[in-house]
């Protein structure tokens, strides 16, 4: 990839503006069943803990290609850091608003400070490239295999080895979830390998993408700061009204 070159291709906004949307749609109807217009039990039941994993799992596989991405065009820290800063403050924020809204079962280890530590641990591996493969798969195995009580209480249930789920609002632990990360990682580094070069198919979708996937993939940080209090003021304004 040329240096000089932005690294922001299209495709992956669009792909990040897909599991967006998909956010959004899971969130406003859990919004629905928070203020009683559906009943729905969406942290026990599939198909909604299955599509959540699925939303997860395309978050931090992109996570970690766009690393690959970055660091092709800008490998130094202090760029790494402007943007593991912001990250890092959003998670500040989410805390701050979930406080405010739940209390006790406020978020403390969501997508975004998961995001904050993976990135941490993802920067210094990346120059393994390809290996972080195996560490995808020695992180997943490590989940599977292995869970201790110790693990339950915070802050200890940020590792992920749990044997009760905590009781927050969102909870992406660090195992398995590194594991999609690491992935990424370790595809877009094969990727790069090719120039990040596309097949035909996808040469036409970074071509000609949808605009309103790539707007929610650019703006993806913002798009999560403000489309939960947004939909949850509205909610609670037709509440008040009807």
């Amino acid at each position: 990839m040329n240096p000089t070159r932005s690294p922001r291709l299209p495709l992956v906004d669009v792909l990040r503006g897909f599991a967006v949307a998909q956010m959004i749609v899971y969130h406003f109807i859990y919004d629905l069943d928070h203020f009683g217009y559906v009943q729905l039990a969406m942290t026990r039941d599939q198909p909604w803990l299955g599509w959540r994993t699925l939303i997860v799992t395309q978050f931090l596989l992109l996570v970690g290609v766009s690393l690959v991405l970055r660091l092709a065009h800008q490998p130094g820290w202090r760029d790494f850091g402007w943007r593991w800063a912001q990250v890092a403050a959003a998670a500040a924020l989410v805390s701050a608003g979930s406080w405010l809204m739940f209390g006790p079962r406020f978020i403390y280890i969501g997508i975004l400070h998961f995001i904050a530590l993976a990135l941490l641990i993802a920067r210094p591996l990346a120059p393994l490239r390809q290996w972080n493969l195996l560490l995808a798969a020695a992180a997943f195995a490590a989940w599977w295999l292995y869970r201790d009580p110790a693990f339950n209480p915070a802050p200890a249930n940020i590792v992920g080895f749990v044997t009760i789920k905590p009781r927050t609002e969102d909870y992406v632990p660090l195992f398995p979830w590194l594991a999609a990360v690491f992935a990424g990682v370790g595809l877009g580094s094969l990727w790069q390998r090719r120039g990040f070069a596309l097949a035909p198919s996808w040469q036409r979708l970074n071509a000609r993408p949808p605009r309103l996937l790539v707007l929610l993939g650019t703006w993806a940080l913002t798009v999560y700061l403000l489309h939960q209090p947004v939909m949850i003021g509205m909610l609670w304004l037709v509440s008040r009204l009807a």
